[in-house]
């Protein structure tokens, strides 16, 4: 079987229960915390004699659902316990081996561009693997220092951290390459939160209880630490995710500065919600977060022409035709763009330039790409040069024909 269809096979299924275990692993971290944001102390004498702190009533799917969290833990264990991590594991590991087909495997295509200071994929290859460990260790070092500070400190200070990887990572690798990385960085963060500290956190408080023994506070405060980072750090890094299907947010000017804007707009975004959960309203932080996100986009959107410069220009030649522009899509696009390409194992968003046709119904895209965003080809591999790029778009301009 084609190596390259087994690739496009590995790379749907990878992608399918990554998506579907980052739903589970995130959607339980947004509900733990609207849950610990929305307890109301107990009136009723019997749930504080047993150490009940928080409880509520919910509805949800016919039933009524009553939560308690206790001060520190049930005088008894009961014998079955619900466990939260296998949605974390299994989040990581998918997105890994996601990451190794896609980009390991074809770093020469993904990780390196005309840009990148680095020029092997060897190379490039162990930059990335390199930004997820020295991410965790970066991280984990700050939490340990400031454990008892303002989280806030904390969180200019790993803010700062994560805008100077980017920054680093933009120079290094291709802009795609970068903005996966610094998210795939901050995910494996979140998952060694729970591998490193949370669950091994909760075992030991329970081990404790099982002995009889009083368990020691501190391991819930770690774990309630790294679990609220991981809440605050989860838009950020569904961002990073996405961010390879946009290439103007990494392939326009400062792409550093625009991924810290971005994952500034999330985190602010987050806190609102946070913050609403607890009856707060500080409409000032998503309305903050909105105005960075229209700050990007206005700076990447497409400039049009000056009027005067317009103006001044000679005047123009005799239109293009799909005719003169068919050997630019024959050298630049069709490796990647057809029925067998060359250096993808299978054509980008099943997108094949064999005939004219398909070039003339997906003009709209290749203007927008190659001319306006200037994203395509990925990494600018074939060489396609400005001149090029200007006559594919006065062929569009002109009516694509």
């Amino acid at each position: 079987m084609d190596s390259g269809y087994l690739i496009e096979c590995a790379s749907l299924l990878l992608r399918w229960m990554h998506v579907i275990f980052a739903i589970a692993w995130i959607g339980s971290s947004f509900y733990f915390i609207w849950l610990d944001n929305s307890l109301k102390p107990p009136v009723d004498p019997e749930l504080i004699a047993k150490g009940v702190g928080g409880e509520l009533w919910a509805v949800h799917g016919g039933g009524f659902y009553n939560p308690q969290k206790y001060l520190l833990a049930p005088k008894k264990l009961p014998d079955e316990l619900h466990w939260f991590k296998w949605e974390s594991y299994s989040t990581w590991l998918s997105g890994f081996f996601l990451m190794s087909t896609l980009y390991y495997s074809q770093a020469g295509v993904y990780m390196i561009d005309a840009n990148s200071a680095i020029r092997t994929p060897g190379a490039a290859v162990l930059v990335g693997i390199a930004t997820l460990v020295i991410g965790w260790v970066a991280y984990d070092i700050l939490c340990r220092l400031l454990f008892t500070r303002s989280q806030l400190l904390f969180g200019v200070i790993y803010y700062a951290f994560v805008v100077l990887v980017g920054f680093v990572l933009c120079h290094l690798l291709s802009g795609r390459a970068a903005f996966l990385h610094v998210g795939a960085m901050i995910a494996t963060t979140m998952s060694a939160n729970v591998f490193f500290w949370i669950i091994p956190g909760q075992k030991k408080m329970v081990a404790a209880m099982r002995a009889g023994q009083t368990p020691d506070p501190i391991h819930g405060k770690r774990g309630k630490q790294r679990s609220v980072h991981n809440n605050y750090l989860s838009l950020p890094v569904i961002f990073c995710m996405l961010s390879n299907h946009y290439g103007f947010t990494y392939s326009g000017e400062l792409p550093w500065l625009t991924l810290a804007i971005i994952l500034l707009a999330a985190a602010l975004t987050r806190h609102f919600f946070n913050l609403r959960h607890k009856g707060i309203y500080k409409w000032q932080y998503p309305l903050a977060g909105l105005a960075l996100l229209a700050v990007v986009l206005v700076w990447h959107a497409p400039k049009a022409l000056p009027a005067a410069q317009a103006s001044a220009e000679p005047a123009k030649p005799a239109a293009t035709t799909l005719a003169d522009i068919r050997p630019i899509i024959d050298s630049r696009c069709i490796e990647c763009h057809s029925e067998k390409p060359t250096k993808m194992p299978t054509a980008p968003n099943g997108l094949k330039f064999d005939t004219d046709a398909v070039v003339r119904a997906n003009a709209p895209k290749i203007y927008q790409q190659v001319v306006q965003l200037k994203a395509m080809p990925l990494g600018n591999l074939t060489g396609i040069t400005d001149a090029e790029r200007a006559q594919i778009g006065r062929w569009f301009e002109g009516g694509a024909k």
